[in-house]
């Protein structure tokens, strides 16, 4: 069997069409995407639209969660746009999707961790940027259920990587196919996320009865010039720069 696995893509239709397309084009049937569709300063509606039509299992994102669980008055920019310009239907589509999703015996699919959809599962904070977190720590979040899996799929972190877990599952995060960087300010561990390229990233897990899985980590070539452009008519030049680049743009 083989799974594309898609992640964060963050309203950006454009990537997730082009990635559509690449899947389709290797015959690929079966897609499973690991949440934070919507949020996002390019095209939330559209982006939820689609996934919906093409009925693709979805896991429900932070931000998923966060465009319907207060009212617009209390979202930052991203999730406001995303609450102003899904519909009920979408918004209430994108809130009741669950937390986990088996898309494959032996293969649990999570946003973050299976118990946490804002805690990274491989990464940690260090001096600003995400570095590999310790295996022992990522042993903890797993927990029994993610320990017990074969195969852990994860975002939310943004960073495309697979790590075989000592005693446990080989985890995969796909990278993220709308969204190649961000900038958290706050809390105590303020940070940087970079792809360090535009590209639309995913996921090919191909199972093997034998044990012997494959992951294709892959990135996709799409008219970022236009998702670019889109963020900087809302007057979001960091998501503009990061869409073009990779690359979040120097503190001022």
């Amino acid at each position: 069997m083989r799974l594309a696995v898609i992640t964060d893509i963050h309203g950006n239709v454009a990537a997730l069409e082009a990635v559509l397309d690449d899947i389709a084009a290797r015959g690929i049937t079966h897609i499973v995407c690991l949440g934070d569709c919507a949020s996002g300063m390019m095209w939330p509606g559209e982006t939820t639209a689609l996934l919906m039509d093409r009925a693709i299992p979805t896991v429900r994102g932070n931000h998923d969660r966060w465009i319907t669980e207060h009212g617009p008055d209390h979202k930052p920019g991203q999730d406001a746009v995303a609450h102003a310009e899904c519909t009920p239907d979408q918004r209430a589509w994108l809130f009741a999707l669950p937390e986990r999703v088996v898309p494959a015996p032996g293969v649990l699919a999570c946003h973050a961790t299976p118990h946490n959809d804002i805690q990274n599962l491989l990464e940690e904070p260090v001096g600003g940027r995400l570095v590999p977190a310790p295996v022992a720590v990522v042993q903890e979040r797993l927990g029994a259920d993610g320990m017990g899996a074969r195969i852990v799929l994860c975002g939310h972190s943004h960073q495309s990587g697979v790590v075989r877990i000592p005693g446990g599952p080989l985890v995969v995060n796909p990278g993220a196919l709308g969204l190649p960087g961000f900038r958290i300010t706050r809390g105590d561990n303020p940070h940087v996320a970079e792809a360090r390229s535009p590209h639309a990233r995913y996921a090919v897990l191909t199972l093997d009865e034998g044990g012997a899985d494959r992951v294709d980590l892959l990135a996709v070539p799409y008219d970022w010039e236009s998702a670019a452009r889109k963020a900087e008519a809302r007057n979001a030049p960091a998501w503009a720069h990061v869409l073009r680049t990779g690359f979040m743009p120097a503190p001022h």
